[in-house]
């Protein structure tokens, strides 16, 4: 596994607001404009019960690229020492770092997984002692439009040769694209837990066509829900989605030092990728299909089937939970035990009487009912003489012109006073 120490001599940290502001001509347009510190504590830190899992890990010792729109290692909770390398843009021509950010979506990303608490800032990252490998392959603000297959291949394949233990690809889209799939591939034969967002062109109720690189084998792909565990109505739904996580409305860091509620797949990756980052640290002789299969079994299971996956990442679970490789244990074979011979003989006495009452009872009715019947026909029968009798129907009323007097309801007109 990969470290930030091993890391050290390869990549320099971005000190500094020069080193981190984006170059000259760099942005294809004016820079997002900086954005206000929230103070208040975010809705998925609070369901993810943060205090709770940095008790059992931090992410310490763990690298996380992400591979985006660059990283603000300037933001106040990203520059302490040795938070952000200076990773590569392979988005421009020339040796620049990936060290910073036009468009706030990366460092939106990196702050999920890593942002350092600071004073003032409810807002903290899942893994606050990981190291971000920044990996700048575009300026987009979420989706694989725009972005060269080509340069997004050589951003993974750098992130894995660089010493990364997860990769965080919060880019989705429909191509099925042989460069990036071999780069999956490479990061995948080298022990790298990677992570991708499931996308956000979900229409309608019924799965779309696969998204990649979330679809591709040896990937988590990732959905979004809100605060209240339901899938945003944008998160696509498919088989590459193996995991759902906060999505709706989260908060993020935002350049130069504030931060941004954000909605997406691209934002639920992180926490998914964080995830990875506090097991790879707390439990690392684990494999990186054996982290992710232990974050889909420790997943809250969600209500809303497939569109879910497994469910609802779960940190505190992934950390603590006792798993074990072996297969269930056959059930024992039930062994019935044999009857009392004096038993049976008592309950089959009772069973025979209660039968024979039973049968007493309803032929006792049976015959007071006769009874009573024949003792009825008898009695009319003599008061008739037993003789037929006609039915007398009653005289016909008389057939009236008008209507009674009593009827009028107000008295009657004068002439008929």
């Amino acid at each position: 596994m990969g470290t930030a120490a091993a890391l050290a001599a390869a990549v320099v940290v971005c000190p500094g607001a020069a080193a981190a502001a984006p170059p000259p001509g760099a942005c294809g347009s004016e820079p997002a404009p900086a954005s206000p510190v929230v103070t208040e504590l975010p809705w998925a830190q609070k369901t993810l019960d943060f205090p709770a899992v940095h008790e059992h890990a931090t992410g310490a010792g763990v690298v996380v690229a992400v591979v985006d729109s660059g990283v603000d290692a300037d933001h106040p909770q990203l520059r302490q020492p040795g938070k952000v390398l200076r990773g590569q843009d392979f988005f421009l021509v020339g040796d620049l770092p990936g060290g910073f950010d036009c468009v706030s979506h990366g460092t939106g990303v990196a702050s999920i997984i890593a942002a350092a608490p600071v004073a003032g800032a409810g807002f903290t990252g899942l893994a606050p002692d990981a190291t971000i490998l920044p990996v700048r392959i575009s300026e987009s603000d979420g989706g694989t439009e725009g972005i060269d297959p080509e340069v997004l291949a050589r951003g993974i394949w750098f992130a894995v040769d660089a010493g990364a233990d997860v990769i965080n690809l919060s880019v989705a889209g429909g191509a099925d694209d042989h460069f990036v799939r071999d780069a999956i591939r490479h990061a995948v034969e080298r022990d790298v837990v990677v992570v991708a967002a499931a996308g956000n062109g979900q229409e309608g109720p019924a799965p779309g066509p696969v998204t990649y690189p979330a679809g591709y084998d040896g990937v988590l792909g990732v959905g979004a829900v809100d605060m209240a565990g339901a899938r945003l109505p944008s998160s696509q739904i498919g088989p590459q989605v193996d995991l759902v996580a906060p999505g709706g409305s989260v908060l993020c860091a935002a350049r130069v030092a504030g931060h941004q509620y954000r909605d997406g797949t691209s934002f639920a990756a992180p926490f998914v990728a964080a995830t990875a980052a506090l097991v790879r640290s707390a439990r690392p002789d684990l494999s990186a299909p054996e982290v992710a299969a232990r974050l889909l079994a420790t997943a809250t299971p969600s209500p809303g089937g497939a569109a879910y996956g497994a469910g609802m990442v779960n940190p505190y679970r992934a950390l603590t939970a006792a798993l074990v490789d072996a297969p269930p244990a056959a059930a024992p074979v039930l062994q019935r035990p044999s009857p009392d011979p004096e038993q049976v003989r008592v309950s089959a006495w009772w069973a025979g009487r209660t039968a024979g009452a039973r049968l007493l009872a309803v032929l006792t009715l049976a015959a007071a009912v006769l009874g009573a019947v024949v003792a009825l026909v008898l009695t009319r029968g003599r008061r008739t003489g037993w003789r037929a009798r006609r039915a007398e129907l009653p005289p016909a009323e008389p057939v009236r012109d008008e209507l009674p007097e009593e009827m009028f309801l107000v008295p009657p007109p004068p002439a008929d006073r």
